[in-house]
């Protein structure tokens, strides 16, 4: 397998507000190129049909984390009154993301709200609003450029605490990373075939979950490695393992032909 392969990332336009897609996009972008993968933004706006075309020609999905929040009603719950708004294009644009990744078993990493859309595509239940001494979000008036953090302990028996083990040095047991945090929902109940990996160790709120099944790489993270991705050694690892993937991925399947069905499993 050429380690110089470099990946197609499907990444989807983080939201239907164009000043914040463009202030946030290039963060995901430039992660995913400097571990070593081609980033291909998939415009919330294309038709259906365009989307899933884009999706044929990558390796991977990253599902980066937006303003809005996924509609309860997928969930079979009642909006609260501290839910934002639902963005129908994005959320639509993730599903279509997230069935050609889950029918051809390609890497998934979600991010923040990615990581709820995958949960909830998965028949997972959210939070609608965290209730904590912990700061999760950041308050009125919290000035941009600064960052809310917060201690975070991953399971050690897991992809995830494997791949932090490796990052911070930590041969055994169960890592304990810091963390940014800017989120006021999280995972209530897992979705099928996903599990909890990582919490908030003072209140308990769930901060990573992943796939069971190990043979695809399906991971999603309430916190924003993106944004620490140049001064992170955890926050880099995660991009590089999820980059490794998908480079798997693609190898594999073009050596046995495009066609998932024909794979052997």
């Amino acid at each position: 397998m050429s380690s110089s392969l470099r990946p197609r990332i499907a990444i989807p336009t983080p939201n239907s507000d164009a000043e914040y897609s463009a202030r946030v996009l290039p963060q995901y972008m430039k992660a995913v190129e400097d571990a070593g993968g081609e980033p291909v933004e998939v415009p919330i706006s294309a038709s259906p049909r365009e989307i899933a075309q884009i999706a044929k020609t990558c390796d991977g999905v990253l599902l980066p984390g937006s303003p809005a929040d996924v509609d309860p009603q997928k969930y079979g719950a009642t909006r609260d009154p501290q839910t934002a708004i639902a963005d129908v294009k994005r959320e639509d644009a993730d599903e279509l993301l997230i069935q050609d990744a889950q029918n051809m078993r390609k890497p998934i990493f979600g991010i923040c709200y990615g990581m709820q859309s995958l949960n909830v595509w998965r028949t997972g239940t959210l939070v609608q609003h965290i209730t904590s001494p912990v700061q999760h979000t950041n308050p009125a008036g919290w000035p941009r450029d600064r960052q809310l953090e917060h201690p975070v302990i991953v399971e050690g028996g897991t992809r995830l605490g494997a791949i932090m083990r490796e990052a911070i040095h930590q041969e055994k047991g169960s890592p304990k990373i810091s963390v940014n945090s800017s989120h006021h929902q999280s995972v209530a109940v897992p979705g099928d075939g996903l599990r909890i990996v990582a919490r908030s160790p003072e209140d308990g709120v769930v901060e990573a979950i992943e796939n069971v099944a190990t043979e695809q790489f399906a991971i999603g993270v309430q916190w924003h490695p993106e944004r620490t991705y140049e001064h992170d050694e955890p926050s880099r690892a995660i991009f590089r393992a999820f980059l490794a993937a998908a480079r798997e991925w693609h190898a594999i399947t073009r050596l046995r032909g495009t066609d998932f069905e024909t794979l052997e499993p």
